[in-house]
């Protein structure tokens, strides 16, 4: 079953087919929903409300329905690790993760790789999974836009030398330890937090499989 997820100013848009449960979430009926600025907006104004659920049965029919008059842009990017650290930088005053518009005919895979070596200053990072998709929208130039970002898991061996692309917005590109997630929870997007949450399931699943297989 089909669920999208898109972040409208850090607030949320759930469109699922699924029955699963959403606490706390105002739930709205997908076939009385027609538009997103008549329907759902209105409710985000909420300070209280951060999400709102969309039930239906054809959630890609009624995504591109609420969403038709956004342009849509397709990026790539990813966590890098090196050692027990991973890449961050910080965008506009906000702690970010590296990515960027994908190229013409250029592969998921490979627009990551050029992002982050573009925005970070690093040579041959290497795409190992992965780990998740997010949409969130912006307005640039007068337009309403929709990102859809694919987010990859990544390893990098080289020098730790990081070299930020100011020119993008980037003051700052360290290495973080994984223990000081923390630190960029507070500071950053909602979409980069789903980024962090499934990178940290991810390896919460291999360590208790390490465990398990210990005990064999």
């Amino acid at each position: 079953m089909q669920m999208y997820k898109v972040f409208i100013e850090n607030k949320s848009v759930i469109i699922t087919e699924t029955d699963s449960s959403f606490n706390f979430c105002p739930e709205l009926d997908g076939k009385s929903v027609k538009s997103l600025e008549k329907d759902i907006l209105p409710i985000l104004l909420n300070p209280e409300v951060n999400s709102v659920v969309v039930r239906c049965k054809n959630a890609s029919a009624k995504f591109k329905l609420l969403f038709k008059n956004y342009e849509l842009i397709q990026a790539a990017g990813g966590i890098v690790q090196r050692k027990n650290r991973i890449l961050v930088i910080k965008r506009n005053g906000k702690w970010d993760l590296p990515k960027g518009k994908i190229e013409i005919d250029e592969l998921n895979e490979v627009a990551a790789i050029r992002e982050i070596e573009e925005e970070c200053g690093i040579t041959g990072p290497t795409v190992e999974d992965f780990l998740c998709e997010t949409y969130h929208t912006y307005v640039f130039k007068d337009k309403q836009v929709i990102k859809r970002t694919y987010w990859y898991l990544l390893a990098f061996s080289g020098k730790k030398n990081l070299i930020p692309q100011e020119e993008e917005g980037i003051s700052k590109a360290k290495w973080l330890k994984k223990s000081k997630l923390v630190k960029i929870k507070k500071n950053t997007f909602s979409s980069i937090l789903e980024v962090i949450a499934a990178f940290e399931e991810k390896f919460k699943k291999e360590e208790q499989y390490l465990k398990k297989s210990n005990r064999i």
